[in-house]
């Protein structure tokens, strides 16, 4: 089965509806047909809480979050074990710190990553990313 791991600025594209985010939409679509898997490290959901709240304030940032719990989106719990490897990521690649999760997850699982963010270009080929257009919050 295909899976696709999300970083925390492709989650956002969904969800404020920025370019890009029909792909998270098709991702998100099939993953509920259980064509294939998506799945977001519990680190990268905590970076979509903080900026949800930061964008759009309390409120319209739990209306949002009671949405993504919704989703087929499953969060991996970030264990000693996926910290290590994201402080190695991030030490070999200098990526930032919640982004090397990202990639960790996916490298883990041997997904695909979705992202808006150039940085993980860093990795090189031993990582398959599928890049969106670019997102600023």
């Amino acid at each position: 089965m295909r899976t696709y791991a999300l970083d925390a600025n492709a989650l956002l594209i969904f969800l404020l509806d920025r370019p890009g985010a029909n792909r998270v939409t098709r991702i998100l679509q099939q993953a509920k047909g259980r064509e294939l898997q998506a799945l977001m490290s519990a680190v990268n959901w905590g970076e979509v809480v903080y900026s949800l709240w930061k964008i759009r304030g309390e409120a319209e940032a739990r209306k949002l979050i009671q949405r993504v719990e919704q989703l087929p989106l499953t969060v991996i719990p970030a264990d000693s074990e996926r910290a290590m490897r994201a402080g190695e990521l991030k030490a070999i690649h200098r990526l930032g710190y919640a982004d090397s999760f990202a990639a960790g997850l996916a490298l883990e699982l041997g997904a695909t990553l979705i992202t808006a963010d150039p940085e993980f270009k860093k990795i090189g080929r031993k990582l398959k990313v599928e890049f969106l257009p670019r997102y600023e919050s």
